[in-house]
């Protein structure tokens, strides 16, 4: 802006070559607008320093007394503010600290820009009284705008001339046109009153034990304890803020993962791996021995086809069924047997017998073929566990499981042709096993995975008796051919192709509704209804006995006694007990054998 004046006094420049740096001066209240600033004494000459206790020369100010003690209650001479000084004129220098102007005392009048200023006039003779009354409070002072390019001292006396030279000049502002001055009231020791007032003693070179500390106007400042208590509220605040934050962001996360099942995929708790072998007397250990030589048998014929099961009799490839499973075929049906390996084969009919619903069928080309065991069915019990194979509603490889029900339940089936030809007469196993249409010629197992019964037939909810005559289903009431009885026929159906049947040698009255089974009048073709020469005629039986026993087992109808009787081989001994004119009989008869068609 503009070259520094290197005579201007601090902080703005170094001191000039005629005098010392002026001492700091403590800023003072600047006196309201329409008050005269009175202009402040001229310094002492060296040389002649005023006497204490006397008046001062003319244009000197008052020396007070040597160590004058100041009273407590009474306030410090007020310090006069230095006027800030226009643009283009010299500042005032301003009275000695611990020195106060009298009211009295007229302001001196600024000379004008240019001209030289002159002394200021004397105080007069001897110091003026202190007002007792204080006036108004003096607001504090406002900062004046500074004229650009203009450097401006600090307020202070004048720098003393040197020795020999003239009166200084003492550069005055100019004063106010304005009534009478106003008195300006006593200022207090600045070191007495700086908590009161600390912006009035301001002094930034000063020690801190004399200035205090630095405060701003009209701002507190808080202590250390405050600012501990405020930084734990603020700690308190931020930590009740976060743990509130973090309830509710755990409460969202948690039940979103409560909703979604969280954020990774699920993994369930599960049982390790287990030996695959189970015990052999179990359900799992029979149907593992068994189910390799259980078979699937599809028939086609001509007009019909149909499923049915058939389990391996032995190693040469001759399975055992039902005679109704097979009987579709005819004599130029296909009949096709799937393994439990998926392997299929095709079979033709060994030999077939509808008295006793039984088939022997055989595949060729197959090896590797394990036969099941067969059992004893007369040393089964009622309440027996038995197991059952088959494929209900071509579903291959079924098992079932259940217990014998009862023994010896006589039953009929078939009897579609309406000659009776077809009519099979089995002294059954009634067992619990589910069985259904599909389950036909498959094998019924005893707890040893032996072969007790061959599963033939089912009572369903509908009219149908036997498992092709009906697809209501299971309803606990399966009926199996015993397996003795299926063995013997299966040997003569391997060996010769038919099977032989035991007989009386009766015509039996099938109408007859009493108790028991009546032998009839005539015979079923014209003949005689007692075979002349036959088993009956030997024993001694006569048209018109009513037979009620057999081995001690009680017979109610025709078709019971039928049954019974095929139960037996021929050559069988039977112990008869029948009834003729009201009289007990009892006979023995051996069985005779006739030839199946």
């Amino acid at each position: 802006m503009h070259d520094p004046d290197p005579y201007s006094t601090p902080p703005y420049g170094r001191p000039g070559p005629w005098a010392p740096a002026p001492p700091v001066q403590h800023p003072a209240a600047t006196p309201a607008q329409g008050t005269a600033v009175p202009a402040a004494p001229p310094a002492p000459v060296p040389g002649h320093a005023p006497v204490p206790g006397h008046a001062p020369a003319p244009g000197q100010a008052p020396v007070p007394p040597p160590h004058t003690p100041v009273p407590a209650h009474a306030p410090a001479p007020l310090q006069a503010q230095a006027a800030v000084p226009m643009p283009g004129q010299v500042p005032t220098p301003g009275p000695a600290q611990g020195t106060a102007p009298s009211p009295a005392q007229a302001p001196a009048q600024a000379p004008a820009q240019g001209s030289t200023p002159g002394p200021a006039q004397a105080p007069a003779q001897g110091p003026e009284p202190i007002p007792a009354q204080a006036p108004a409070p003096v607001p504090p002072p406002e900062p004046q705008p500074h004229a650009p390019g203009a450097h401006f001292p600090p307020p202070g006396p004048a720098p003393a001339p040197a020795s020999g030279a003239g009166p200084v000049p003492v550069p005055t502002q100019a004063a106010t046109t304005a009534p009478a001055p106003t008195p300006v009231p006593p200022q207090a020791d600045p070191l007495q009153t700086s908590a009161a007032a600390p912006w009035q003693h301001y002094d930034p070179w000063a020690p801190k034990h004399v200035t205090g500390p630095l405060q701003q106007n009209g701002a507190a400042v808080a202590s250390m304890d405050q600012r501990r208590r405020r930084g734990r509220r603020l700690l308190l605040t931020g930590a009740l803020l976060l743990a509130l934050v973090s309830g509710v962001a755990g409460g969202v996360v948690g039940a979103y993962l409560e909703r979604n099942g969280g954020l990774e995929d699920v993994r369930l708790p599960q049982a390790g791996a287990e030996p695959t072998g189970r015990a052999a007397d179990t359900v799992a250990g029979i149907a593992a021995r068994a189910l390799p030589s259980v078979v699937t048998l599809h028939v086609t014929g001509a007009e019909e086809q149909g499923t049915g099961t058939g389990f391996v009799l032995d190693d040469r490839g001759h399975i055992l069924t039902n005679n109704h499973v097979v009987e579709p075929a005819g004599s130029d049906g296909e009949i096709s047997v799937t393994f439990h390996s998926g392997d299929t084969a095709k079979a033709t009919v060994v030999g077939r017998d509808s008295g006793y619903d039984l088939a022997v069928v055989k595949v060729k080309g197959v090896s590797g073929l394990t036969p099941l065991t067969l059992g004893n069915s007369d040393n089964v019990q009622v309440g027996d566990p038995v197991v059952a194979i088959g494929a209900p509603f071509d579903l291959a490889g079924t098992v079932t499981s259940g217990i014998i029900s009862a023994k010896e339940r006589p039953i009929t089936a078939g009897g579609e042709s309406g000659d009776a030809s077809d009519v099979s007469y089995v002294d059954a196993l009634q067992t619990d096993a589910p069985i259904n249409p599909g389950n036909s010629g498959g094998p019924l197992l005893d707890a040893r995975a032996r072969v007790v019964g061959i599963n033939s037939a089912i009572r369903s909810a509908d009219s149908g008796s036997d498992l092709d005559g009906g697809q209501a289903g299971s309803i606990g009431l399966g009926f199996a051919i015993p397996i003795n009885q299926g063995k013997r026929v299966a040997e003569e159906l391997i060996n010769t192709g038919r099977a032989t049947h035991p007989v009386i040698g009766v015509t039996l009255d099938m109408d007859y509704s009493g108790d028991g089974a009546r032998v009839g009048t005539k015979g079923s073709d014209g003949g005689a209804p007692v075979t002349v020469g036959g088993p009956g005629d030997k024993a001694g039986i006569e048209p018109g006995d009513v037979i009620t026993e057999i081995d001690g087992q009680r017979v109610h109808s025709g078709e019971e006694l039928i049954v019974k009787t095929r139960a037996h081989r021929p050559g069988d001994r039977l112990e008869l007990t029948l009834r003729r004119d009201g009289e007990e009989i009892r006979l023995t008869l051996t069985l005779g054998s006739a030839k199946s068609d």
